[in-house]
């Protein structure tokens, strides 16, 4: 059975061992026959680390960013990690260790994680249609615009050639888009939906009226599927976002402050502040609001990312305990959405060049067009955040790492150049 398989079946535990064999360190043996990355055994010297030092409190004396914190992990063990810069620029407060920062985008991992974890207790299947969970979506529409006799622009909105389903939302290829970049008319028809308070419930019945962009698993196109996985996942549990991911993954890793409201005067005290141009309006984890959202709404800390990056290095296990099935693992961290899969990527393709796209991860599947390739090794898994929470897990390497800023204009000069220095502190 290959991971694409796994979506059309509800194997017990037992059934997926002898899957996960095949294919969960796949990513691993293909490497050997890329030259991308450190060979297998390489070292990575502490010594040739250090430049990360001088980049980043380069990055604080020039203005661009506020501070930052990052972590190394490699065979288990810290071999890098420091707080730079300050958590609050206009109060003067340091940088600490537990810092608390909104990891946006970088919550889509854990919702995932969660919608997985559900799976393999047999509570949803990849192949379901969504509208099981929430029944409003049995009629949704695709938006296609088109000119008029006039030449002006309509939008006819045409059956779906087939139901959307779970793994549709795992992939970003929903039709489920954001409003809030790029043209058109299907997203003009988003301009309403975050008026006012509401719920995961209430938000999927105001997506659930908005038309898709386009046809299901024809397009990566990057939106609130998540945040409708998110709903999914309290139909199918019982419980809310928060509490299902508490009580089954959160809590049992040791992630005590990951969650989506921050409501205690000292946490709050902690979170990291954005320079002065960074701040603009809009929800988070400091406003005392109903939307647990599974797309973008949580905060972490970089303590609850080294139990989390590990859980992820480990293959979905920690301390003994299993979060994640082999199968499901490694049907997490397969590219699904690759050469033959019918899927297009466009402009606001995010994974980026050399990395196609498993459940909630993008996955390193070749080196890419650039000429030297970007570093990395095949099959790490990523993801990232709009204020620059950006978290690698590099199997072949047995390492991970994790950057956390609040930075939203600084953030991307900080990740690339990050990501070469722990590169190039390979020795061959």
């Amino acid at each position: 059975m290959s991971p694409r398989d796994f979506k059309s079946s509800r194997p017990s535990a037992a059934r997926f061992a002898a899957i996960a064999a095949a294919v969960c360190f796949a990513s691993a043996i293909s490497a050997a026959a890329v030259e991308l990355g450190p060979p297998p055994g390489a070292v990575l010297s502490r010594e040739k680390l250090s430049p990360i030092d001088d980049f980043i409190n380069g990055e604080i004396a020039s203005g661009k960013i506020p501070g930052a914190i990052v972590l190394i992990q490699r065979h288990g063990q810290p071999v890098y990690f420091k707080c730079f810069g300050k958590r609050d620029v206009e109060k003067a407060t340091p940088m600490t260790a537990d810092t608390i920062f909104p990891i946006h985008s970088v919550t889509k991992t854990i919702t995932s994680v969660a919608a997985m974890m559900l799976v393999d207790q047999g509570k949803i299947a990849l192949d379901d249609p969504v509208s099981k969970y929430i029944p409003s979506f049995a009629g949704m529409k695709v938006g296609v615009e088109r000119k008029d006799d006039s030449g002006r622009a309509v939008l006819d909105q045409v059956p779906l050639r087939r139901p959307l389903n779970i793994e549709d939302l795992l992939l970003h290829t929903s039709g489920i888009t954001y409003g809030f970049y790029g043209e058109g008319l299907v997203k003009a028809t988003y301009g309403g939906i975050y008026l006012g308070d509401f719920d995961n419930a209430e938000f999927a019945e105001r997506l659930a009226k908005v038309p898709l962009a386009e046809q299901p698993r024809t397009l990566w196109d990057y939106g609130h599927s998540i945040d409708v996985l998110g709903r999914v996942i309290e139909v199918a549990s019982g419980q809310s976002l928060y509490q299902f991911e508490k009580t089954q993954l959160l809590d049992p890793l040791g992630m005590t402050t990951t969650k989506f409201f921050l409501t205690d005067p000292a946490e709050r005290a902690r979170y990291a502040q954005p320079l002065a141009r960074d701040r603009h309006v809009e929800r988070n984890s400091l406003d005392i609001t109903r939307w647990e959202s599974g797309g973008g709404g949580m905060v972490s800390t970089a303590a609850d990312f080294a139990r989390y990056g590990q859980m992820l290095l480990n293959g979905g296990t920690l301390d003994g305990k299993t979060y994640l099935t082999p199968a499901a693992f490694a049907a997490m961290t397969t590219d699904h959405i690759g050469p033959g899969s019918g899927v297009a990527r466009n402009f606001f393709y995010y994974p980026g060049d050399g990395f196609g796209f498993g459940y909630g991860f993008g996955i390193r599947t070749d080196p890419g067009n650039a000429v030297p390739p970007p570093p990395g090794s095949l099959g790490e898994i990523k993801w990232d955040g709009a204020t620059g929470v950006y978290l690698v897990v590099d199997r072949a390497q047995d390492m991970f790492f994790v950057v956390m800023e609040n930075s939203p204009s600084g953030r991307m000069h900080v990740q690339v150049t990050l990501k070469k220095i722990i590169y190039d502190a390979f020795e061959k």
